[in-house]
């Protein structure tokens, strides 16, 4: 059997939307849901235990950056990388072909993978499908990502095409690596830019493969959101109804309800805990950057309708004074409360797909994020 199955629970009639389960060797998590990321193996300033609590039944770790350090045979060792961070719900990892293409310094991309500079210490660094795919298996993540090249924006036609179809060579030297298949999961990629045959080029070759998911790449890298929304309006309909759907790197609440109205039930963003750090707060009423004066003598919680850890015990005066003297605890709050919104916004978006009311939610929601221009 294979380690990732997709059981569909719910379609709304009228869009795209859908709620489901997605079934993985360390448990189960309901579907469309927000990831969580854990970069370096950590979701930053929180415990284990505390992102738990909040309701993830998922996290992100990077390649890219545990392949740099501690290093993808360190993790083995430790029994990986569930064991080493102390998580016993899924994971997935990023194969760090993004990371390569933002961080990874003087790059030189071959046919045989990407030669580049470490963006920590300036040393000569390479990966290729094979190692890749050879690093996730050593960290053990329940799903894998293929190696893929990022095409960026814009991205004339000419390159999207050539890159697209080094994907696709790259996608089969992955699954041809991959050989926990009763243990992990690999999921394939969409790339094409912003250009709909290369997009519906690349998800019928991917679907021939038969990965056990697929994700939607090169979105969320600068493009204007309507943009990634006219690519997003057309690629479910290239992609299989019976699979995951992932699209990366999205994460603020109207990319989320955009995402999930067109038929996306994966989604990961550092979003929640940056904007917590620099003093945002996501609440039900939009978001409030919480330095500001007109919160110093604010002793409400910063979002009434919240339930989070924060929110039930700390105010709005409190919370800002921690921000401005830079205590870590200020943050962690931050963090808590941001990622206890967006698991509530996901869940509640799920409801309403199986109560038959996602429309009802996509107009409550939708405009109001737009409006207040959440990232």
């Amino acid at each position: 059997m294979p380690a990732i199955t997709y059981e569909l629970i719910k379609r709304c009639p009228d869009t795209g939307a859908r709620a489901g389960v997605i079934h993985t060797p360390h448990g189960d998590f309901e579907t469309p849901i927000f990831m969580p990321v854990g970069t370096q193996a950590s979701v930053k300033t929180l415990a284990p235990e505390e992102v738990k609590e909040l309701g993830a039944g998922i996290i992100l770790s990077n390649t890219y950056h545990l392949f740099l350090r501690p290093g993808s045979k360190l993790i083995a060792e430790a029994g990986g990388l569930h064991k080493f961070m102390n998580w016993d719900r899924a994971i997935l990892t990023d194969s760090g072909g993004f990371q390569v293409f933002s961080l990874g310094a003087l790059r030189k991309i071959t046919e045989e993978g990407v030669a580049f500079r470490s963006h920590v210490d300036g040393s000569k660094k390479f990966l290729s499908p094979e190692i890749a795919t050879q690093a996730q298996q050593d960290f053990g993540s329940d799903i894998m990502m293929a190696f893929d090249e990022c095409i960026p924006y814009p991205a004339d036609y000419a390159y999207a095409k050539q890159s697209t179809l080094r994907t696709l060579r790259w996608a089969e030297r992955c699954k041809a690596a991959w050989t926990n298949r009763e243990t992990q999961g690999l999921f394939g990629i969409v790339q094409g830019g912003m250009y709909e045959d290369l997009r519906k080029q690349c998800a019928d070759a991917l679907i021939e493969m038969d990965f056990p998911g697929y994700a939607i790449g090169g979105l969320s890298v600068g493009e204007p959101k309507e943009k990634m929304y006219e690519v997003l309006d057309y690629i479910a309909n290239y992609m299989p109804a019976n699979k995951p759907r992932y699209l990366m790197g999205v994460g603020t609440p109207d990319c989320l309800v955009e995402g999930v109205r067109r038929g996306i039930d994966m989604f990961d963003c550092v979003f929640p805990t940056r904007v917590g750090r620099n003093g945002t707060a996501m609440t039900w009423q939009g978001r409030i950057i919480i330095k500001n004066a007109e919160y110093e003598h604010d002793f409400r919680p910063l979002d009434e309708n919240c339930g989070c850890y924060a929110c039930r015990n700390y105010s709005r005066a409190y919370i800002r004074h921690l921000v401005r003297v830079k205590e870590v605890f200020g943050l962690r709050l931050l963090a808590l409360h941001n990622l206890y919104f967006l698991e509530e916004f996901m869940r509640k978006m799920r409801q309403s797909i199986i109560d038959g009311n996602f429309k009802q939610f996509y107009q409550q929601y939708a405009q109001k994020y737009i409006t207040q221009r959440n990232g």
